[in-house]
């Protein structure tokens, strides 16, 4: 397979989900070996590239994963029955923008070993992203069913629900309750399986405003409880935006303005200044 086109250079996290497609077994094969150097080769490169950033030769990188795809289209010539090789390898074009040909090194990978988690989150998200989502749903749910405990499977399925809602509430899958509470589940889910996740945290508390009926005291608690976690600075004062919006909505105008007049960062003046627009119409009244 060819890389098309230029591949953007942020992708050095890449293969942190990757180690375990190289097993340190006592008698290791020589497919587990040729995956374990590929591998490497991998965190290498994209290590590289996320230190060079913006000064980085992209015609470098282009070349090197080609390079990488070539040896993966080599390993599972010589192992076409080596399931984790197939996984490695729909993982990375998956991650550099070859969706089709992800999905059908996912299907085999899937195919030669039907309980790998990973794998089925990955097709779900590819399906979900391709504007399938109810072919995603299935795939979503076996991959919390084979690893319950992993939130990034509940947090993609809370983002499948909230994003497709309408969807699945036009074929009838969910009422549009039902869906609420499996969405509002999926989110705080996974900030409880991974309690230091700033960003499932902060997700889980705008569920509340995605429910038909939007529970802001829910979500005044769940920003505060956030706010104590934040980084001072930009962090904590976006919050603070977020929990005035809610007082807004809930119809607490005095607390909401109180709150936005703590906010001083630069980058958070636009946000700011849309919700003291919202307040100048009830301020006149």
């Amino acid at each position: 397979m060819r890389i098309p086109g230029i591949i953007p250079a942020r992708l050095a996290l890449l293969l942190c989900g990757l180690l375990w497609l190289a097993p340190a077994a006592p008698a290791e094969t020589l497919s587990e070996r040729s995956l374990k150097e590929i591998v490497a080769r991998q965190r290498n490169i994209f290590a590289r590239a996320e230190k060079e950033s913006e000064h980085l030769d992209e015609a470098w990188l282009r070349g090197e994963l080609q390079g990488i795809i070539n040896s993966y289209d080599v390993l599972i010539q010589k192992s076409p029955d080596f399931a984790p090789g197939y996984v490695a390898y729909g993982m990375l074009l998956g991650r550099v923008g070859m969706i089709r040909e992800a999905v059908g090194i996912l299907l085999k990978a899937n195919k030669l070993d039907p309980h790998i988690p990973v794998v089925k989150n990955q097709l779900a998200k590819h399906l979900a992203e391709d504007g399938k989502p109810l072919e995603a749903l299935p795939w979503i749910m076996a991959a919390i069913d084979l690893e319950p405990k992993e939130p990034l499977y509940h947090y993609h399925l809370g983002l499948l629900l909230a994003d497709a809602r309408d969807e699945f509430i036009r074929t009838g899958q969910f009422t549009r309750a039902a869906l609420d509470q499996a969405m509002l589940d999926a989110f705080q889910k996974a900030a409880a399986l991974a309690p230091g996740n700033f960003a499932y945290a902060y997700r889980a508390a705008e569920a509340y405003y995605d429910l038909e009926k939007p529970q802001w005291d829910a979500a005044l608690k769940a920003w505060a409880a956030l706010e104590d976690r934040a980084q001072p600075g930009v962090e904590q004062q976006t919050i603070r935006l977020q929990a005035a919006n809610v007082l807004i909505k809930a119809g607490q105008p005095d607390r909401a303005s109180a709150l936005i007049a703590t906010v001083t960062e630069g980058v958070l003046l636009k946000q700011k200044q849309t919700l003291l627009d919202q307040l100048a119409p009830k301020a006149e009244k």
